[in-house]
């Protein structure tokens, strides 16, 4: 059952005064052409944004846990043990912020390099760090270090992946753009 016509177009106006800006300015129909005619489409990776959204939520946690497991078993490691996890957290703590703002970056702007760097930092520095410090028995692996080590695996996994997939899509839509926008130019000289 439908609503008569004068009570729905009231309804409209009601809503439209109601629930829209008056004083918010009106695109001219030159705007809505220049809007219109962008054609710009998004290739955000929507599985990479999440993994990086989690993954910068989830590091303070793995961090902390890192720190105090390393606190309690640090008198039972022999010293180059010692030396070698204290490198390896610093160089993760680094790698990590550096390799997450590469992902933020290079995924939201769509940016070929940096998330290329995101991708080669994930899968060369920061994966096998993670799998030296959750399988080396040597270090005194603590349950909790073994259970964040493996979330955390799990976390760079599966950005490595939705990172491929994501450059592999940016770099087919920037190559089209470029050829495209070669098309344009002969079109301009032959007109």
């Amino acid at each position: 059952m439908d609503l008569p016509e004068p009570i729905r177009r009231r309804l409209g106006d009601f809503s439209r005064t109601v629930f829209v800006d008056p004083t918010h300015s009106r695109l001219s129909p030159e705007d809505h052409v220049t809007f219109l005619n962008q054609n710009r489409e998004v290739v955000s990776n929507l599985p990479l944004q999440m993994s990086l959204f989690f993954n910068l939520w989830f590091f303070p946690l793995w961090w902390i846990s890192e720190v105090v497991m390393l606190h309690l078993k640090y008198p039972a490691l022999p010293d180059y043990y010692k030396f070698i996890l204290i490198t390896i957290l610093i160089l993760m703590t680094l790698i990590e912020a550096i390799r997450l703002y590469l992902g933020y970056a290079g995924n939201l702007q769509e940016k070929v390099p940096e998330l290329a760097g995101f991708w080669l930092l994930s899968l060369l520095l920061q994966f096998p760090l993670t799998l030296f410090q959750l399988f080396n028995e040597a270090i005194l692996i603590q349950p909790l270090e073994r259970g964040v080590h493996i979330v955390l695996a799990l976390f760079i996994l599966a950005e490595a992946l939705s990172g491929f997939v994501a450059l592999r899509a940016m770099v087919r839509h920037t190559e089209s753009r470029f050829h495209l926008r070669q098309f344009n130019g002969i079109q301009e000289l032959g007109a």
